[in-house]
């Protein structure tokens, strides 16, 4: 089913943490309506560390959504929430387990 992931990694600034949290948490609406993009989870990893993961079937639907509105948002947000650029990973996905 999916193939290709991305792991992105964001940094807070000092102050800015229910900022981003909220940000990201409204970031799953924009994400259901991308239908190349089934699977998308916000995370918080640390006090002030943040991350999205997200799969897609291919190649397509992986460039889709880093010109979608989700990346356009974060790009558009970042100066003013973060501390540093989003760290953007493109991955293989080797093996996935859903429920259903």
């Amino acid at each position: 089913m999916v193939k290709v992931a991305l792991f992105v990694r964001l940094q807070a600034k000092p102050g800015r943490e229910a900022d981003v949290a909220g940000f990201l948490e409204q970031g799953l609406a924009l994400a259901n309506q991308e239908t190349a993009t089934p699977i998308w989870f916000a995370l918080r990893l640390g006090p002030s560390t943040f991350g999205i993961f997200d799969a897609f079937a291919d190649e397509a639907g992986r460039s889709a959504h880093l010109s979608g509105p989700i990346a356009e948002a974060l790009m558009a947000n970042a100066a003013d929430l973060l501390s540093e650029p989003p760290q953007i990973e493109h991955v293989d996905v080797l093996g996935v387990k859903l429920p259903g």
